[in-house]
């Protein structure tokens, strides 16, 4: 398959993921187990985002492999404009697992909203201008 189609074709799943993210920010308070699938839906929208962004930066000829490294090389061409923002979100997501502690949860919260959603929202943006 060509590599071009699958950027494109994994940059649709992750615009459905963001969508979802989307309607958990705009709802409001959550309630505990809202907030557990705020942080779930954060987590695989996540994912999809960085992985995105490796299909689209080995379309355009870079080789990255990690996480960590699709994000360096995403920043350094500024494909995104916070990377320290996006290396944050990478470094919690080990955080995120314990989302049966209330506590940790709400500090998940209080981060994804303020802080990830507009990373996920802004890439959104900036990879729609590439199709």
């Amino acid at each position: 398959m060509n590599m071009d189609i699958r950027w494109k074709q994994r940059f649709s799943n992750y615009k459905k993921a963001a969508q979802q993210l989307t309607e958990f920010i705009e709802k409001g308070e959550l309630n505990k187990f809202e907030v557990q699938g705020l942080i779930q839906c954060f987590e695989y929208t996540f994912e999809l985002a960085w992985k995105t962004m490796k299909d689209y930066l080995e379309e355009e000829g870079f080789e990255v492999k990690s996480p960590r490294s699709t994000i360096q090389t995403a920043f350094q061409i500024q494909l995104v404009n916070d990377g320290h923002a996006w290396i944050d979100a990478l470094n919690k997501r080990n955080l995120m697992a314990h989302t049966y502690d209330e506590e940790v949860a709400k500090e998940a919260e209080q981060l994804i909203k303020e802080k990830y959603y507009p990373i996920i929202k802004e890439l959104l943006h900036t990879l729609e201008e590439e199709l």
